[in-house]
């Protein structure tokens, strides 16, 4: 098991950007949180397996219609949490 700490910038505020890493992440057994961040970027916390953590960072990369990722800032450990999902904050 790994974590990825994500932050994403480009087009991914109030484009249903958050709802679509949920739905990736539910895909790929991926587990954590995703939030907006003050300053326009989209944070991401990702706990699974490596494997399952690359899949699901190239399908957010290819975005959707209206979220365009232009970058992502990766951080990569061992898991400082275990999460039993993965979960839209405020």
């Amino acid at each position: 098991m790994k974590q990825f700490h994500l932050i994403f910038k480009g087009k991914v505020q109030g484009v249903g950007f958050r709802y679509f890493v949920q739905t990736l992440a539910l895909e790929n057994n991926v587990t954590g949180w995703v939030r907006n961040k003050a300053d326009g970027t989209v944070e991401c916390i990702a706990v699974a397996s490596t494997e399952s953590l690359h899949t699901f960072l190239e399908k957010i990369k290819k975005g959707t219609r209206f979220a365009k990722v232009q970058h992502i800032e990766i951080t990569e450990s061992e898991p400082k949490e275990l999460f039993s999902n993965f979960k839209v904050m405020y």
